[in-house]
């Protein structure tokens, strides 16, 4: 194994790296976002609302992230919208998480005891005062380990957007290797760093779920 070419490569490949977290956080937020959105729409008792948000989980888990990606950035351009690597990477990513984040949600606030809904709703709070002042916080609590599972499969999921000339660190990796030859030590590098971000991420949101279950 070629050290030097470790050493020489380990800067571009760490710059990769902060772009995969970027994107990685910026997908979970948009994600996030998203799903209360759909899980709200889906709990709705609005039948248009509810069919809405199912079409849209239905139609976003039943097929392919690689496939939605391509869809963004290569099949947008034929009806004249045309999206930078970064701006399809969002949007695809965010869309994806979004429908698994909306099943999370959903699941999480069906969990919450129906008798705090008719508390809320004898002292008078509203529906989305209920859902905004007790529910939803409740929820957060009880959906940290599949939304902590979530984000890394997101981390590691970023390794898609390489296909549309995205530079995070499966690009900088496949980049180093065109111009090195060099495989086992840039894709090695690559996965140790890959390892290190999930290792690390996966610590934090263990020691916050911790915290949380000792209320």
């Amino acid at each position: 194994m070629d050290i030097d070419i470790i050493i020489r490569t380990l800067p571009i490949l760490l710059k990769g790296s902060i772009m995969t977290v970027e994107l990685t956080v910026i997908t979970l937020v948009l994600g996030t976002v998203l799903g209360i959105l759909f899980a709200l729409m889906r709990l709705s008792s609005n039948i248009v609302l509810s069919q809405i948000s199912n079409f849209y989980t239905w139609i976003i888990r039943g097929t392919p992230m690689l496939l939605q990606l391509f869809f963004f950035y290569y099949g947008l351009p034929s009806v004249g919208i045309r999206l930078t690597p970064f701006q399809a990477a969002v949007i695809g990513l965010g869309l994806n998480s979004g429908a698994y984040m909306a099943e999370i949600i959903r699941g999480g606030i069906l969990s919450i005891d129906k008798g705090q809904f008719e508390a809320a709703k004898a002292l008078g709070f509203s529906y989305s005062e209920t859902m905004r002042k007790i529910v939803l916080p409740q929820t957060f609590k009880v959906i940290i380990p599949p939304v902590g599972n979530e984000f890394i499969t997101i981390l590691k999921d970023t390794s898609l957007v390489s296909t549309i000339a995205m530079v995070e660190l499966m690009r900088s990796a496949q980049q180093m290797y065109a111009s090195t030859f060099k495989p086992i030590e840039i894709f090695a590098t690559a996965a140790v760093l890959y390892l290190v971000m999930t290792t690390v991420f996966t610590t934090i949101f263990s020691i916050y779920e911790k915290k949380l279950s000792v209320y």
